[in-house]
């Protein structure tokens, strides 16, 4: 952005036009504006640091190419090197069995599975290509980091009346470094004007819910800058201004189960070095799922084996689809066999944007139900009576009124007797939805002398609809957080602003929160089961970083407009505040 700087496309400039998002009159809206925030904010670029590097193990057996690709999406991938290579889909099969996470970076085809593709056919024997965890710093995609001016007016009855934002953001190369502003709070009157900004490094990819954690960095401190004015308390504005019904509860359970009436209204007032704080801030995701396709097989020993092409990047797909199985017959997991993780198998999605459950579990209930419905007339012959006459029960069917006459699960399937049952579903509509919202309160120390800022508790409010595995739920919220945090205060790509090297891409200099930084973790599951199956991956790590921000305000009185908030910039704001009391 700097005049001068390096132009990256000769036939286009760094700064990109700006795209604008508006609705209402923003001028009126300021003028109805009884107290107004204006402020600058910067955040960082995050890298997706998997545990297991981008890379993919090669294979031909004869013209079929066969790969083990660490990725999320095994049909993507099949499609993405069928189409490097210039050869049919069909002669490419994509092996997923395990994979050590993505976060949104391996939901495409990577050049590195071409290149092991291309020199296992030249070496004709098996080639396996793993990139380095440099090569993973500088070309696998990132968490852009972004540049966000903020305009937010309100009345002093506490309603916001306009939202005014330009934001610029680096995708490298390439674009999409949009922030989602004004995120979750509804405002009449608003303006958001984005600018994407080329520069010399490697493209982003979506990470954890794109967009969001900037956008909530930034709008969620703005929200308690403005309840300050109106001296107000932040909980009780943005009530006022919140619209979802759903996390209106949220907030008033967490802040209950949270203890938010300890909260010190006077910001730096605690006594010693060592100050605590109290912070809040909401999340919100929009995408649901669809298009799954599975294929459920019953074998006479009482085996089902339930087969769908999505992929379990760590977060439990696998006991989800057997969980929901076992579920629709009455019958223990242990019956079901789930294979997933193979192009070969009936069409799933990529595992991203929270879409995996909603999508593939109505899939699997589906093509269960039609291999229910085939069991129950295969009952029905048995005994010689009406299909109408055969009910159903856990791990049994018996006939009505005549208790006697009943099949166990094992003597039901001993019916098929040599020819397994096939059934064949998809995703239909009304069995899951889109849209989940969250909240999370926040207490954080911050010791004055040192700058360290410790979160000491998190308490996570999460809308997770028909819950389908309260650990895996659990599990996926947790890390969340733990990522949110790592963002918070630790996580930041160093680039030479001359050369364009990373000069921190490995563990030693790129800082990422571990047990030690991971604090006392409350979570709170807001299910409700009538809305169905809901994705909850991407909303646990928007709210976290800006709920810190928020208690470290209410520790120290100083606010922190740039991540990470590392002690250095903790001291620096401190030391300003100082120098401008004494000017003052």
């Amino acid at each position: 952005m700097k005049e001068g700087a390096p132009q990256v496309y000769a036939n286009r400039e760094n700064i990109q036009k700006g795209r604008v998002r508006e609705q209402g009159d923003v001028e009126a809206g300021f003028a109805q504006a009884d107290v107004i925030v204006e402020a600058e904010f910067r955040t960082q670029v995050q890298t997706h640091s998997c545990l297991e590097p981008h890379g993919s193990v090669a294979m031909w057996d004869g013209d079929t190419l066969i790969l083990w690709d660490s990725t999320q999406a095994v049909h993507g991938v099949r499609e993405g090197v069928a189409r490097y290579l210039n050869i049919p889909t069909s002669k490419v099969r994509v092996i997923c069995e395990h994979m050590g996470a993505g976060f949104g970076s391996k939901l495409q085809a990577g050049r590195y599975s071409a290149i092991a593709a291309r020199l296992a056919k030249q070496a004709g024997a098996p080639v396996k290509l793993m990139l380095t965890r440099k090569h993973d710093f500088a070309s696998t995609g990132n968490r852009p980091d972004s540049k966000q001016y903020l305009k937010v007016g309100a009345t002093k009855k506490g309603k916001l009346v306009a939202f005014s934002a330009v934001t610029y953001g680096t995708a490298g190369i390439g674009g999409g470094a949009r922030v989602r502003l004004p995120i979750v709070y509804e405002i009449p009157n608003y303006r958001h004007e984005h600018h994407d900004v080329f520069i010399n490094a490697g493209e982003a990819r979506p990470f954890r819910a794109p967009g969001c954690p900037q956008a909530a960095f930034t709008m969620e401190q703005v929200m308690d800058e403005l309840a300050e004015k109106l001296n107000m308390d932040p909980l009780e504005f943005r009530l006022k201004n919140d619209p979802n019904p759903t996390r209106q509860k949220e907030w008033r359970l967490g802040a209950q189960r949270f203890g938010w009436q300890r909260r010190n209204p006077k910001p730096g007032s605690d006594k010693g070095s060592v100050k605590r704080g109290f912070g809040c801030a909401a999340s919100i995701w929009w995408p649901g799922g669809r298009g799954t396709k599975a294929k459920v097989t019953i074998y006479p020993d009482g085996l089902v084996e339930v087969k769908c092409g999505t992929q379990d990047i760590g977060t439990g797909t696998r006991t989800h689809v057997a969980a929901v199985a076992a579920e629709e017959l009455g019958i223990d997991m242990k019956h079901v066999r789930p294979l997933i993780g193979h192009s070969d198998y009936p069409y799933s999605g990529a595992s991203g944007g929270s879409t995996t459950s909603p999508s593939v579990a109505p899939a699997i209930k589906n093509t269960t139900e039609k291999a229910k419905a085939r069991l129950l007339e295969l009952a029905a012959n048995h005994f010689g009576v009406p299909v109408e006459q055969v009910a159903w029960q856990p791990g049994k069917v018996v006939i009505k009124g005549a208790n006697n006459k009943s099949l166990n699960w094992k003597e039901l399937c001993s019916l098929l007797d040599t020819e397994p049952l096939e059934a064949h579903g998809e995703w239909v509509q009304g069995l899951s939805s889109a849209g989940v919202s969250g909240c999370q309160f926040v207490e954080v120390t911050v010791d004055t002398d040192t700058g360290q800022i410790h979160v000491e508790k998190v308490v996570a409010v999460a809308d997770c609809g028909l819950i389908l595995n309260r650990l895996t739920t659990e599990s996926q919220i947790n890390g969340g957080i733990i990522q949110g945090i790592s963002y918070a205060l630790f996580e930041n790509r160093i680039m030479d602003p001359l050369t364009g090297t990373v000069l921190n891409p490995n563990y030693e200099n790129y800082k990422i929160a571990g047990v030690m930084e991971t604090p006392e973790i409350e979570i709170i599951l807001f299910d409700e089961p009538e809305r169905g199956v809901v994705g909850i991956g991407e909303p646990p790590t928007i709210p976290t970083n800006a709920a810190i921000a928020n208690a470290v305000y209410n520790a120290i009185g100083v606010r922190m407009r740039q991540l990470p908030m590392t002690p250095d910039r903790v001291l620096t704001a401190l030391e300003s505040r100082k120098f401008a009391g004494k000017e003052g």
